[in-house]
């Protein structure tokens, strides 16, 4: 095959039928070699062929976390010779933040190249815990407590070490229709009868707003009509609203600026956390990471961006 032909991890995935993130951990174990091109991860056709031959007939096995609370948790091994002297940084979550964060990265930590991966609150965790990604982003609420991401993070990560730290905090709530003519106002309001609703994805920040609502307000699922419709970001879903074919949705107030034609219900201030697992593999870069969420310049730029709160960016608000 010619030396010529590459491909990208999204590309990697669809022919191995693996999850974009398997791919990332791959790379990450030197399994597969990978080189940058601008900021696109390629991998060789030969390259890729090359792995193939090697683990034709070999069972696939998940990659297996030792939580034994007597040792830090073992992500997997990083190649002990890094390929092309760059090792990846896997960042998970949707929102503009993160990439303007692995834009302040890429210029200040030398050795790594931080890679994002667009997925949501839940699936961000759970890649952690299978060893699939190295910073992820999580804007979970805990209806019973009121909290945010805390009581996810600490029932998932038993036995190991961990910190999470404040990203930023901004305003969810609801889409609804330019002039509000429904006249919704609160999380009971869904339970109104002929509300046509568009939802997020499962595993969502947002979805999960939404089912702790519905849950603490007695209202099922089933009685909302279009909570199967689903898009898979904020903006997709102020979208539909603004443009008629729902009457609301859930989201944060920043889609709702960006799309513009419809009105925005604030009820919740959310917060958008980090969370890193402290171990071998991420002590390298993880001071420089706190240093970046609490720099000046981090702070100005994303200060810039509408409906931001940076009050507490950089803090750590727990840590084992």
């Amino acid at each position: 095959m010619s030396s010529e032909v590459s491909y990208t991890a999204e590309e990697i995935a669809k022919l191995l039928k693996i999850s974009k993130l398997t791919v990332y951990d791959l790379i990450k174990r030197g399994e597969l070699p990978s080189y940058r091109v601008g900021k696109q991860l390629r991998v060789d056709a030969e390259d890729l062929e090359a792995y193939k031959r090697r683990t034709r007939g070999t069972p696939r096995t998940e990659v297996r976390i030792d939580s034994s609370p007597s040792d830090l948790p073992a992500a997997p091994a990083l190649p002990q010779t890094p390929v092309g002297g760059i090792r990846p940084i896997v960042i998970t979550g949707q929102d503009i933040s993160l990439d303007i964060l692995t834009k302040h990265m890429e210029k200040r930590i030398t050795g790594f190249r931080p890679l994002r991966s667009y997925v949501g609150s839940m699936d961000s965790l759970i890649s952690m815990y299978r060893g699939e990604s190295d910073i992820v982003s999580t804007h979970l609420l805990d209806g019973d407590t009121g909290e945010y991401n805390l009581p996810y993070v600490r029932k998932l990560f038993v036995g190991f070490s961990f910190l999470v730290v404040n990203l930023l905090s901004r305003n969810a709530g609801l889409y609804v229709r330019q002039g509000n003519p429904l006249g919704i106002r609160t999380w009971e309001d869904l339970g109104n009868p002929g509300l046509r609703l568009v939802n997020r994805e499962k595993g969502s920040g947002a979805r999960v707003l939404l089912d702790e609502q519905l849950r603490l307000h007695g209202i099922k699922p089933e009685q909302l009509d279009g909570y199967a419709f689903e898009q898979t970001n904020h903006l997709g879903v102020a979208s539909k609203v603004a443009s008629g074919e729902a009457d609301v949705g859930v989201g944060i107030e920043k889609a709702a600026l960006i799309v513009g034609q419809l009105d925005f219900i604030p009820l919740i201030r959310e917060r958008y956390d980090l969370v890193v697992l402290k171990n071998r593999n991420t002590q390298p870069w993880l001071p420089a990471l706190l240093e970046i969420l609490r720099s000046d310049n981090f702070r100005k730029e994303l200060g810039t961006i509408a409906g931001y709160d940076l009050t507490r960016t950089g803090e750590i608000l727990f840590e084992t």
